[in-house]
């Protein structure tokens, strides 16, 4: 061995150590990042908390997973109408206030199911109908928070704000999951509800000292007639359609979430219900964690193809394991690939995607990546009501992985895309560099005033 081999040795493990890590740059480079990171941390564990309660409570008051799966089909009529109205907003007003606005209209829903979870008798008609009110508020804000990322952080950091915003979401969904099971069964689904609604008040703090982020020049009104242009641009990029068939067709076949509260009544393991929640959360973390290398892959619509293919296989295995810790492994593993899946998908649309048509795209993206949950909680609790909670989980595994294997052959430009060779990211990134070239730089120390003081809100 010679006298430099140590060192080389602990050089590559050095090296190694750094692509395994996260990627902190957005965190560092923008405020407002930090900001928004920083009240979506927040939210996430509130919301979590809600999206455990409403279930299970359903399942308290009904005992019928059909019951439990169709609040996944009353929140997809208000999703599809207010998503794409939303990404047409998104593109005309200022998204800073678009997002304020929508994060109060929700809170104030966590306190309408607390009122009635306080209820001497909570009746169920309310939870449908909160829900569905709940999701029309969300799909208005969400184009708005997803076009911001690529306006408040560089370019060449998009995928690292993927990360980042994927890790506040995965640990949120980590902790909060098994908390909401823990007060569910102790104190009650109202304390679920009373903390989340609590969240959402210092997520509206935060939110307020945003600066505002206006419309580009010469936007187009919010109009039918602006959404069928942003369908028409979706509709263009063959590669684009491909990233939200992928991941529909992953998600209508292969989300369970709707049957956790009756697989772990089968397993015999009712204290796993909030540990099967976080599963998911568990295996995206570790990707998020160990997603440095990312920024080195260019063939994304590759990887959201495989990624997505091993969803639905990791969901099989869930559904044919008698075992619980084995089903949380598979579950786990599944959350891992998913975050594979849809860090690239975000790498994608924010860097391929022009900036006056950000929030439109960001609207039809939110229905790949919403409407095909709640879709599936439908087909999930529909199929158990035949074939049985483990038959509905594993045979939606196998579907999914023979769904997206038709449509990788089927669409071959999401398996050629490359982002070095792309004309639309390619033509995306001059125009960011000519603007940030363009810009007045701000005076050396100085702080960014609040949004607050620029632009008040009411």
């Amino acid at each position: 061995m010679t006298p430099n081999a140590p060192a080389s040795r602990r050089s590559r493990i050095r090296r190694l150590a750094s692509q395994l890590s996260v990627d902190l740059s957005p965190w560092h480079s923008s405020r407002d990042f930090r900001l928004l990171w920083s009240s979506g941390a927040i939210t996430i564990v509130g919301s979590y908390l809600t999206l455990v309660a409403v279930p299970l409570q359903l399942k308290q008051l009904t005992g019928s997973s059909l019951a439990v799966g169709l609040i996944g089909a009353v929140e997809l009529v208000p999703l599809i109408v207010c998503g794409l109205w939303g990404g047409a907003l998104a593109d005309a007003l200022d998204r800073r206030r678009l997002v304020l606005y929508n994060e109060v209209a929700q809170g104030v829903c966590a306190v309408l199911l607390l009122a009635n979870a306080l209820l001497p008798h909570p009746m169920v008609w309310p939870l449908y109908a909160i829900a569905a009110l709940s999701s029309a508020f969300g799909a208005i804000q969400r184009p708005s928070l997803d076009a911001m990322t690529q306006q408040i952080v560089p370019h060449d950091q998009l995928t690292a704000a993927a990360s980042l915003n994927s890790l506040r979401w995965n640990v949120g969904a980590i902790a909060s999951p098994a908390l909401a099971g823990l007060i569910a069964t102790t104190a009650g689904v109202s304390v679920a509800y009373g903390l989340d609604a609590a969240t959402f008040v210092a997520s509206v703090l935060l939110m307020y000292r945003l600066r505002p982020v206006p419309p580009s020049a010469g936007a187009e009104k919010p109009s039918v007639r602006a959404i069928l242009d942003g369908l028409r641009y979706a509709r263009s990029r063959p590669e684009l359609l491909g990233t939200y068939a992928v991941d529909l067709a992953a998600m209508f076949f292969a989300m369970p979430t709707a049957l956790f509260p009756f697989l772990a009544d089968r397993l015999h393991a009712d204290w796993s219900l909030g540990l099967m929640y976080g599963s998911f959360a568990v295996g995206a973390l570790v990707v998020t964690l160990t997603s440095r290398w990312a920024s080195r892959v260019h063939r994304h619509g590759r990887m959201v193809v495989w990624a997505a293919m091993g969803w639905g296989a990791a969901i099989a295995g869930a559904g044919l394991s008698g075992d619980v810790w084995l089903v949380l492994l598979c579950l786990a593993a599944a959350g891992g690939a998913d975050m594979v899946s849809g860090l690239f998908r975000s790498t994608m649309w924010n860097g391929s995607i022009p900036d006056e048509l950000r929030g439109r795209l960001a609207g039809v993206e939110l229905l790949s990546y919403s409407a095909g949950p709640q879709l599936g909680q439908v087909r999930a609790g529909g199929t158990a009501s035949l074939i049985g909670v483990r038959g509905s989980i594993w045979v939606g595994g196998l579907a999914c992985v023979a769904a997206v294997g038709a449509l990788a052959v089927s669409l071959p430009a999401l398996m050629r895309y490359d982002a070095r060779t792309d004309p639309h990211a390619l033509a995306l990134r001059a125009h960011r560099a000519g603007a940030t070239a363009g810009a007045a730089p701000e005076p050396a120390g100085a702080e960014p005033a609040p949004a607050g003081a620029a632009q008040p809100v009411g």
